[in-house]
């Protein structure tokens, strides 16, 4: 296939996917792009599940599929390196743990020419296969839980500050400067604010239809959003400033929890009973006020989402709040230094799945 005759680059990021890689491959190949040349660009961060093999016999079968090493494993350096193999003028991001409508692509083209805006995408659809992954797609719904940004609101038309995965000629993405390669999480979200501050439009359309697959169970899903509180940090500290103010609730949660237990700690050691009795007080208030927060979310989430999550719910809202307020913790000594990526996996670099 001639460069010139290539329309649409799909680039995908992935690493040890083998459980979601054939659907996210076939999602890809079942795409109604008419007559539009297109073709998909994985990077693979040296998969050792048997990812790499799928994706080989998936090239030779259909050959718009490509493959390129992403020595670093990360999904920033991997996008990138997609990106500079891309030879479409257009630029689509799909996502190893997500299946699209046949007509995902074609809606992406559709609003991207329609609006004018920079970058196109479409609200953040759940797919879950159990009880408990339920609960936590349905949290993940929940504005407790994630603030009401307005990509949780599948039904939400017009202009917003970011979108799940995206679609940007590959000229707007050249000038930004591709993806933050410093960024372990929030690659995509810092991307977009990088955008919007430059004064381009994002716009979000329910017609581009995508399900995501959240994790089922809580320690995965403990690690994947204490890494983006952590990494949170790090976007803050390049732009001195939130994309969103939501993003610090959670760590004024947190801190405001570690206050009282430091507080009832020290009083104890110091044997202040006055001290202690007034911590101790102030922490059951607080404990007592989440608890009753929780179990109204809880309910009233799942008269929406179906009965048999709400003996999940309130774990999974606390996983959501105090992974990511921990991580935002953890992740203030960005303030201090720029951030690096360890040369090892840790539970800061290191991907749930």
């Amino acid at each position: 296939m001639n460069s010139r005759d290539v329309e649409v680059s799909i680039v995908v990021a992935c690493r040890n996917e083998i459980g979601h890689i054939r659907d996210l491959l076939d999602s890809i190949v079942q795409q109604e792009m008419g007559d539009t040349p297109w073709e998909a660009i994985v990077a693979d961060g040296m998969s050792s599940d048997g990812t790499r093999a799928v994706l080989v016999e998936y090239c030779v079968r259909h050959p718009q599929i490509r493959v390129v090493d992403n020595p670093r494993r990360i999904v920033s350096t991997g996008l990138n390196h997609a990106i500079r193999a891309a030879r479409g003028p257009i630029i689509m991001r799909m996502d190893a743990h997500t299946s699209y409508a046949p007509d995902y692509c074609r809606c992406c083209l559709e609003a991207l020419e329609r609006t004018g805006a920079d970058n196109v995408g479409g609200p953040a659809r759940t797919k879950t296969a159990d009880v408990r992954a339920r609960a936590v797609a349905a949290a993940y719904h929940s504005r407790f839980s994630t603030g009401g940004a307005r990509f949780h609101d599948v039904s939400y038309q017009g202009w917003v500050d970011t979108v799940p995965y995206g679609c940007w000629r590959k000229a707007t993405l050249e000038r930004l400067g591709l993806f933050d390669e410093t960024l372990v999480r929030n690659q995509d979200d810092e991307l977009n604010l990088r955008l919007v501050r430059m004064g381009a439009r994002i716009w979000q359309d329910p017609a581009i239809v995508a399900w995501y697959s959240p994790r089922s169970r809580l320690s995965p899903l403990f690690r994947q959003y204490f890494q983006y509180g952590f990494w949170k940090v790090a976007v803050i500290r390049k732009h001195w400033l939130p994309a969103s103010w939501r993003h610090l609730v959670p760590v004024l949660f947190v801190l405001l929890h570690a206050l009282v237990i430091v507080s009832l700690v020290t009083a104890l050691a110091l044997a202040a009973p006055t001290w202690a009795t007034a911590s101790a007080i102030a922490g059951l208030v607080l404990v007592g006020a989440y608890g009753a927060a929780t179990l109204s979310a809880s309910v009233l989430t799942a008269h929406r989402a179906g009965w048999t999550t709400l003996p999940y719910l309130p774990a999974a809202f606390a996983a959501y709040h105090f992974a990511y307020g921990l991580g935002f913790l953890f992740g203030l000594r960005w303030l201090v230094r720029p951030p690096d990526v360890p040369g090892k996996e840790s539970i800061f670099t290191s991907l749930s799945r």
